[in-house]
C-alpha cells in the first residue's frame, strides 16, 4: 500500500529536499504540500493524505495548530509529525497536546525520516509515553484566574491560532485592542511568547491542567 504524504513548510528547498528523500522509496509519495498554514488548511482536506509532516514554526501560524485543526477537520483524520529544529518541552508539550504522532528534527537522516513516516502511518507513535508524561507534569501552570473574562476569552481563541485580527473581528474589538489583551495575558502568565500562552491554553482545554 502507498503512503500518502502532505508536506508543509515555509521554504521551498525543504520541501524539495524531504520530498526528494521520501519519494526514492516505492511506498511512499507526496501528494501536496504547503508554504503557510492557511494554504494547508485549504489543501490537506482536499487530498486526504495519510501523513501530514508539519513545520512546528510558520509565517502565519503554528504547525501545532494546523495538526489540530486538521485532526479535527478531516475524516480519517491524518497522523501527524511535526518538524522541528528545537527540541525543547514546548515543543514537545504542544505536539502532544495537537495529537501529534510525534516530531523529527530537520536534521534528522532521511532514512530515519522514512522510517517516523511508515510509523505513523501504521497508526504508531514517536512520542515516548514515559518522555511526554514527565514533560506534561514539568510544564508550569500560571495563574487562570488572575485573567479577566475578557482576557479569558482572548486566551480561548489564541489557541485557536487565530490571528490578533482575526479576534479582534470576532470580538467585535479594535485590532490594537487585542494586541493590547495579548500583552497582558502573556504578562500575567508570566510568559514571553505567544506559543506558550497557546500550549497553556490547550492544556486547559483537554484537561492536562484545571481552571480554578
Amino acid at each position: 500500500m502507498t503512503i500518502s504524504v502532505f508536506l508543509l513548510d515555509d521554504h521551498e528547498i525543504v520541501r524539495h529536499g524531504v520530498r526528494t528523500f521520501l519519494e526514492a522509496h516505492d511506498d511512499i509519495r507526496v501528494t501536496g504540500e504547503a508554504g503557510s498554514a492557511a494554504e494547508a488548511l485549504e489543501r490537506i482536506p482536499l487530498v486526504r493524505p495519510d501523513v501530514a509532516v508539519l513545520d512546528v514554526r510558520l509565517p502565519d501560524g503554528e504547525g501545532v495548530t494546523v495538526c489540530r485543526d486538521i485532526r479535527t477537520a478531516v475524516d480519517p483524520p491524518p497522523a501527524c509529525l511535526m518538524l522541528t529544529s528545537y527540541t525543547d518541552d514546548e515543543a514537545l508539550c504542544g505536539a502532544i497536546l495537537a495529537g501529534a504522532a510525534g516530531y523529527v528534527l530537520k536534521e534528522v537522516t532521511g532514512t530515519s525520516l522514512v522510517g517516523a513516516v511508515r510509523v505513523a502511518a501504521a497508526g504508531g507513535s514517536l512520542l515516548d509515553p514515559t518522555l511526554a508524561a514527565s514533560v506534561l507534569k514539568r510544564y508550569r501552570s500560571p495563574d487562570y484566574a488572575a485573567l479577566s473574562p475578557q482576557e479569558q476569552r482572548v486566551l480561548d481563541l489564541v489557541a485557536t491560532g487565530r490571528t490578533n485580527r482575526q479576534i479582534a473581528e470576532e470580538m467585535r474589538l479594535a485590532e490594537k485592542t487585542v494586541k493590547n489583551y495579548v500583552s497582558s495575558i502573556l504578562h500575567k502568565l508570566g510568559f514571553t511568547r505567544r506559543t506558550e500562552a497557546a500550549v497553556f491554553a490547550a492544556k486547559l482545554r483537554y484537561g492536562t491542567v484545571k481552571k480554578p
